[in-house]
């Protein structure tokens, strides 16, 4: 399979060449998630456009039992492999980031989900020819983890309707719908759905208002779109977001502006930033970390400084 070609107007550019110690492995273990939207049917052609690409496969698995993934990964990290794919939605990504973490290991994705929002975050190219080519030319990047108590996430965790949506959608339903099914999806739950208190921080410093979504990110895109524009994977940090007041159609005007990128949006959200945020609500609600339901408050929401190494595009 050829490398995807992008064709454009010629300028004069001079383009810094990538030093060894930042250049990415030329071999890897590559897993997929054969139960992702696409994972299934790209598998074949991402190995072959792999090794296409100059990538030597030490090993290839197809997994299509999810309760086989985390071993696998974890596996793979293990057997010393210089660099690990993980084919998969932000679900599948995510709960793979904690084998990584104090591991010489670089971390490589294949977005194949239907939201993608951690490779929108690290601008990766949604499609599998593009993702390759990061792969194959591009470069090793620091970055930072969200933590959930002791639980590493990649991307954005959430609460409120996000929760809701993830246990309530039926199975099978975002492979067939795809990110548009998903969000009327969202829109349907909004009814069923109810304000609560926010409390962030401890002691004095504590905060308490009304909230109708909250998102804990260590990235911009939650969802797959850019809704915590403050928010990024090496900034030392941890966002904690929260869509204010209790009229649930504010929640709706609050994503709109969000997608349409109005100035708005910034109205819509109060936010709190720090190294390590205690996040509490009234009543006790679920959180979906990078869309799996894995936890509930209270909870300590923390940033993992600089821990893991990920193939990014060449700066």
């Amino acid at each position: 399979m050829a490398l995807l070609v992008r064709s454009g107007p010629v300028t004069e550019a001079v383009t810094e060449p990538i030093s060894a110690s930042r250049a990415l492995p030329r071999s890897a273990v590559l897993v997929v998630n054969a139960k992702s939207r696409k994972g299934r049917k790209l598998f074949r052609r991402a190995v072959q456009g792999l090794r296409a690409a100059g990538v030597e496969i030490i090993a290839a698995h197809a997994i299509r039992k999810p309760k086989l993934l985390a071993p696998t990964i974890k596996q793979a990290v293990e057997s010393g492999a210089p660099m690990v794919i993980v084919g998969g939605g932000d679900g599948s990504l995510s709960s793979s980031v904690d084998y990584f973490v104090g591991n010489d290991c670089v971390f490589a994705l294949l977005p194949l989900g239907t939201a993608n929002s951690f490779a929108r975050t690290m601008g990766v190219p949604l499609d599998l020819e593009g993702a390759i080519e990061v792969i194959a030319t591009g470069q090793r990047r620091r970055i930072d983890l969200g933590m959930i108590d002791g639980d590493y996430f990649a991307n954005c965790a959430a609460i409120g309707i996000s929760p809701l949506i993830a246990e309530t959608v039926p199975h099978g339903f975002k492979a067939w719908a795809g990110r548009v099914g998903y969000l009327s999806w969202a829109m349907l739950m909004m009814f069923r759905f109810k304000p609560f208190k926010l409390t962030v921080g401890e002691g004095d410093t504590a905060e308490t208002i009304d909230a109708l979504e909250v998102r804990i990110a260590n990235g911009p895109y939650h969802g797959g779109t850019e809704l915590v524009d403050d928010a990024a994977v090496d900034s030392g940090e941890i966002v904690v977001q929260a869509v204010v007041g209790r009229a649930i159609p504010y929640l709706g005007w609050s994503w709109l502006t969000s997608i349409l990128r109005l100035p708005a949006r910034r109205h819509t959200t109060r936010e709190f930033h720090g190294k390590a945020l205690r996040v509490v609500t009234d009543p006790p609600l679920a959180i979906s970390i990078d869309g799996e339901v894995l936890a509930k408050t209270p909870v300590m929401a923390r940033v993992a400084q600089g821990v893991i190494e990920v193939a990014a595009p060449a700066s």
